[in-house]
This record gives C-alpha cells, structure tokens and sequence, in this order.
C-alpha cells in the first residue's frame, strides 16, 4: 500500500512541476518546438533522476534540480531559438553549436537536448565566483568551474535514460572541465560547490573558503598543491578554449611587464604616477563642466551617440548624465589608489600584486599548451587520490562505506580522454590499485563486501569489476570463478584457464580471463568455482 501511495505521490509531482513548467511557458514569445524541447529535457530529467542519484549518490534534490531549470527559463531566458547546422538562421553561431547572450537574455542553440540544457545552466551562472583580488585568475578560476558545473548540470539528461548508465565522452563539452570538476565535487561535496556557484557576497572570500574546507579534509600540504595547480591549469584551459582572453592575457602581459619595469626606478615611478593623477583630475574636471552645462551635456550627447551602434545608443541625456557622474567616481576612485600607491608599504603591496599577475600572464606563451594541460590534469588525479586515501581513513560505518564505494567506482569510470577512463589510465595505475585495495580492505572490515581470498592480489583481481561496471545497483553485482581445462596443442597435458564473469542484476554476465590464475592457492579462496556469489553482504 505505501508504494502504491509513493508512486500516486510522484505522479503528482511530476504533474506539478510540467503545470509550472507550462505556466511559465505561456507568457513566453517561444516557437512551439522550443516549448517542445523544453517539457522534454523536464520529463526525461524526472524520469532518470532515480539512477542518477543512486549512480554519484552526492547530488541535488530532484526538487532543486528541476526548480532551478523553471527559475532560469522564466527569469533569464527572453529568448530561445533553435537552428539547424549549416542553416542561414546557424551562421550567427558559426562553428559553435550555441550562443550564450546574457546581457540580452537570448539562447540560440541546435535543436539538442543536452545542448539547450546545457545553455540554460551557463545563462543562469554569474561570470565571476572568485574576488578580483585574485587577479588573473579570478576569471580563469571562475571560468574552469562555472564550465564545470554546466557540463555536470546536463549528465543526468546526457548519460542517463531511465534504465541504463551511458556515457559518451565527445558527448561532453570538455573531458578536462568536466573530470576538474567532478574531482571538486567529490573532495568537498556537492552542498559546498552548489553554495560557492550561488553566492551573490563578494564579501565572502570563498576561495579563501575552500582553502580552508581543503585543509581540514585532506591537509595544508594537499590544499596548497591542488590549489596551486587549479589555478594554473585555468590559465591553460583558458587560453585553448577562448581565443579573444589568449589576446587580452597577451596585451595584459605587456602592460603588466612594462609596468613592473618602470618600478624599477622610483623616480620615474613616482613621475609616472603624478602625470596619471593630473590627467585623472583634468578628466573630472572635463565632466564636471559637462554635466553643469545643458549645452556641453547636448554635444557630449550627440557625440557619443554618434559613434554607438543603434542597440548600445544612449536615450537620453538624464541617462548621459548619470553615466559620466558613475565615470567621474571610478576617476575619483582611481585617484585614491594611486595617492595608495605613494605609499612605501602600499607600493611594495602593489609590486607583489604585478609580479603576481606576471607569473599567470606568462603562461600564455606556452608553446604545447595540451601536453601541459595532460601533465597537470594527471598530477590532480595524484593529489586526489592521496585525498580520497583519507576518505576511506575517516570511514567508519557501513552506509559510510556504501557511499565511498559508490563515489570511487563513479570516479573510476568518468572519462579521463576521448579513448578511456580513468580506471584504464595507464599513469595512474600503480595509485589506482593501491588505492583499490584500501578501499576493499575497508569495506572487509566493515562487512560491507565480501572477501574472496586470503591472498590480497586475488582477492584485488577478483574485486576490482566493482569499480569498473556500469550496473546501476552494485550491491547487485555477482561474480562467478570459472576454471576450464584447455588441452596445449604442442604437448598431450591438459592445462586450467581461469576466468572471472560479473553478473549484473539481470542475470547479465561478461566473461574475462583472471590474470595469473594458476598461481592461485585454491584453499584460500572463499569463493567456490563455477557459482554465482554476491559481492556484497
């Protein structure tokens, strides 16, 4: 009677939400294939969520999920049109598949789900998440995890269906965003990253943040590292994927490496500044003048005018007034900083905050930037699996456990490449196995899975499918030990071949040959030949 009841609960669920959907949809000017699309990317998103949730059990609620997509479609989105490739109507995207425009609220996107799911994330993410204080990388840092968080908003639409567990990784906007990205998530959680992408206080320092939540999970030798290594890998993702920010890296750079070449002499410096402040100061004057004088104001009006483009034309001079009033006070703001910088403590500050800025800037000129963007990629996988380590150090309880098992076979299979997953990454499997075997060491103490051998190899190579299936339950799974007798052409001797078959909860098996098998001593196997066992208790 209750599953009767919870199953009429989500049917009115689902109901609701494509009533709220349908509402929103009504005062909105979109073609009924967008409207099509949209109810579409909902129901599938319902219908997969259970799996997903199981799949990487750290996500958001069905709830959050789908509300956030109704809230980006009625309050950022005034525009959505869908083309065809190779259309006149594509040929404003180009050679993209979409086009973001915040400013003017408008998606123009393929006719693709995950595509158009895809454009409903970026629209709905602020530009920066990380304080300007950061400098270069405040938007090469926001920029890796917003894209990030994008692409990990469209998985459960792109790699689940209701039944099965599907990833395809040309499917996926950037391999290296989205593995970045999934390893944050699993190093300080979901709650944590949704709080950081959603927070509106630039007050609050969030980079200093994560810092802080890194060391007191994992240690300030692994927070330093990771971080030092996020930030430069957000340089080079940058710069491959964003041309026109490799131009402005490349003009910063130059301004940035003159600059601090200036600071060499003081007294050039000290000139330098006064002649800035005097321009400043005339410039406010200039501004002053305009505003107080109807006929200036006019000409400044017709001037500026003149010179824009008719959608960035100016309505008004009330509205010219307010923005040379808003200019006068960024003149006057910068006045003070360079009055700052006359100051020997402030002008030692401001030297470091250039050398800084130099030591990214000059990433730029890295000739093979994918062969730097593979070194570093792997040695977070490195720092990361140090981290997991103490994961599984902290764990303590069964469910604890369950859920550790389920993030790390989720991590082993998340595309590391084009060609393979992270399991099957040949740099990482020295860490990988040894991170396999604690991680089963501990679930033996815990009786979470079953031990099939005394011997730790066997026990690993019996084992290890765990974490390299795609069953959505994997308390489901069971293994089968198969022995055969192969009769050697070249001598009249029959020989054991052993093999390994993993049943998924339909009865579904697959076959592989057990590496080193005949080394196995049989009286310390827990596991008897040719039966089916559970893995789990």
């Amino acid at each position: 009677m209750q599953k009767k009841n919870e199953k009429l609960f989500d049917k009115i669920v689902k109901k609701d939400y494509n009533n709220e959907l349908e509402r929103v949809l009504e005062k909105k000017p979109y073609a009924e294939n967008v409207k099509s699309i949209l109810l579409s990317i909902l129901y599938k998103l319902e219908t997969s969520y259970k799996d997903y949730k199981q799949v990487k059990q750290d996500v958001v609620t069905k709830e959050e999920m789908i509300e956030s997509i109704i809230y980006c479609i009625e309050n950022n989105c005034d525009e959505i049109k869908l083309v065809k490739p190779h259309s006149k109507e594509s040929e404003i995207i180009g050679d993209r598949t979409f086009l973001v425009e915040k400013k003017k609220k408008r998606i123009i996107c393929y006719n693709i789900e995950r595509k158009v799911l895809y454009c409903l994330a970026k629209i709905a993410k602020r530009n920066r998440i990380i304080k300007d204080d950061y400098v270069v990388i405040s938007k090469t840092l926001s920029d890796l995890i917003n894209v990030g968080a994008c692409i990990n908003e469209v998985e459960p639409l792109r790699d689940f269906n209701g039944y099965s567990w599907t990833t395809i990784p040309r499917e996926i906007e950037s391999i290296s965003h989205n593995l970045i990205y999934q390893n944050l998530l699993l190093l300080v959680g979901n709650e944590f990253m949704n709080k950081w992408l959603h927070n509106k206080e630039f007050i609050m320092d969030y980079m200093q943040i994560f810092k802080e939540r890194l060391e007191e999970l994992y240690g300030k030798e692994e927070a330093r590292e990771l971080i030092e290594i996020l930030k430069e890998i957000s340089v080079y993702l940058e710069i491959k994927f964003d041309k026109k920010s490799k131009e402005k890296m490349l003009k910063q750079k130059e301004v940035v490496e003159k600059e601090l070449e200036q600071m060499q002499d003081n007294e050039a410096f000290v000139e330098r500044i006064t002649e800035e402040k005097r321009k400043l100061t005339s410039e406010i004057k200039t501004i002053d003048e305009t505003i107080n004088n109807k006929h200036l104001l006019e000409e400044e009006y017709e001037k500026r005018n003149e010179a824009l483009p008719l959608e960035e034309k100016i309505f008004s001079m009330r509205i010219l007034s307010k923005m040379m009033t808003d200019e006068r006070e960024k003149k006057l703001e910068k006045i003070e900083k360079l009055n700052e910088l006359l100051n020997p403590q402030k002008y030692v500050g401001y030297k470091k905050e250039l050398e800084e800025k130099e030591k990214y800037l000059s990433l730029v000129d890295e000739k093979n930037i994918d062969k730097k963007i593979d070194s570093l990629k792997l040695k977070i996988q490195k720092i990361f699996l140090k981290c997991f380590d103490k994961k599984i150090e902290k764990c303590d309880s069964k469910q604890d456990m369950l859920r550790l098992i389920y993030e790390f076979r989720y991590y082993n299979m998340l595309p590391y490449n084009f060609e393979k997953s992270i399991f099957e990454e040949k740099d990482l499997q020295k860490e990988l196995v040894e991170e396999t075997k604690r991680v089963l060491e501990k679930a033996h103490k815990l009786k979470v899975i079953e031990r099939f051998s005394k011997q730790e190899d066997v026990n690993y190579e019996l084992l290890k499918v765990i974490f390299q299936n795609r069953n959505i339950n994997i308390e489901d799974i069971e293994i089968k030990l198969i022995k055969e007798k192969v009769k050697e052409k070249t001598e009249e001797k029959n020989q054991e071949n052993y093999y390994i078959q993993v049943f998924d909860g339909n009865g579904i098996g697959e076959k592989k040959e057990l590496p080193n098998g005949e080394n196995m001593n049989k009286k310390d196997l827990a596991i008897r030949f040719n039966i089916k066992v559970k893995a789990f208790y």
